[in-house]
């Protein structure tokens, strides 16, 4: 196939680039290349997507598919005026943030969505506004040629938000020391391999597929997560449990940010935050690794960048042990 990605420079489109190349594909990326290197073998277009030729030195041909990762409208409109016509396929990565409310666990595509953004450039804090805008942008020009995927959180090698690798790379970071925990077994967690979505995002485009999906990891209770990183990471010491509602009074921050217990939310009207349904996709041929695996190569990217550096998500050590010393007996 002849593959055109509006990015591919940074990590699910470098991904996606990666795979198509080694499974023969042709693939143009189309970037301003400060995000990183493309794929070995593709080759990169670089341009300002904000600028009105920004498309002009991409050959004028028609594509068997084309992937956008894009969360600012006017970059999607764009693209779409620009490929809609000459694209045999399309695929649209949105978000889970598109979703108006998080707090039925188990919901599907079904569930409302956010009022979108009228904007062009959207601010961060409009970002699922901004993601349904893009996707009721892609329906208009591509509809019947479109895969919406609204990712859940995604992890794996080459992640650097530090969110998925958060516990494993604890666990292996100081294996004899004790770990806090938070005490609530049950709480989902949820992360799809950026491997199994960008193989089943490619198997879609190669198959014809279209619809809307929730591209979600399988949902794991929180202690279940905690046992096999524990295994995975080698931590050998003691388990020390906190109970939530004390870990909600230190203020603690939750599932992501410096300092955080990363992939724990508990925050009232998030309780589907982790566990939304996959079964769409499912049905439609995304398949995922098991966790265990996961978590191994998840660990050897960890290592990759270094066990003790300072973490975008996850407690640093001094707070884990700030908050070890102060829990109640």
């Amino acid at each position: 196939m002849e593959i055109l990605i509006l990015g591919g420079t940074a990590w699910l489109g470098r991904e996606i680039a990666t795979q198509a190349l080694a499974r023969g594909h042709s693939v143009t990326c189309v970037a301003r290349g400060e995000s990183g290197a493309i794929a070995d073998g593709a080759t990169l277009i670089a341009t300002d997507r904000s600028r009105p030729d920004a498309y002009d030195a991409v050959p004028e041909q028609d594509w068997d598919a084309v992937f956008e990762v894009s969360w600012q409208p006017g970059f999607v409109r764009g693209a779409l005026a620009a490929f809609g016509a000459r694209a045999k396929h399309w695929t649209y990565v949105s978000s889970g943030n598109a979703y108006e409310k998080f707090d039925t666990p188990g919901a599907d595509e079904s569930a409302v969505l956010r009022e979108p953004t009228e904007l062009d450039v959207a601010e961060r804090e409009q970002y699922g506004e901004a993601k349904v805008a893009s996707e009721l942008a892609s329906r208009e020009v591509v509809g019947d040629r479109l895969v919406i995927a609204r990712a859940g959180l995604i992890g794996g090698p080459g992640d650097t938000s530090d969110r998925a690798g958060a516990w494993v790379a604890r666990a292996a970071r100081a294996p004899e020391e004790p770990l806090l925990v938070p005490d609530t077994p049950d709480l989902p967690t949820s992360v799809i391999d950026v491997r199994d979505l960008a193989a089943w995002l490619l198997d879609c485009a190669t198959e014809g597929r279209t619809g809307t999906f929730n591209a979600v990891g399988p949902v794991v209770p929180f202690g279940e997560w905690i046992e096999l990183v524990r295994e995975v990471g080698g931590h050998t010491g003691p388990v020390v449990l906190a109970p939530q509602t004390w870990l909600e009074e230190q203020k603690v921050e939750q599932y992501m940010g410096p300092d955080s217990l990363a992939m724990w939310l508990t925050e009232p009207g998030y309780e589907g935050w982790s566990n939304r349904s996959g079964a769409a996709a499912l049905a439609a041929g995304l398949t995922h690794r098991s966790r265990r695996d996961f978590l191994v190569d998840t660990l050897a990217w960890e290592r990759e960048l270094g066990l003790d550096r300072g973490r975008r998500a996850g407690l640093s050590p001094a707070k884990e042990k700030e908050l070890i010393e102060s829990l109640p007996e």
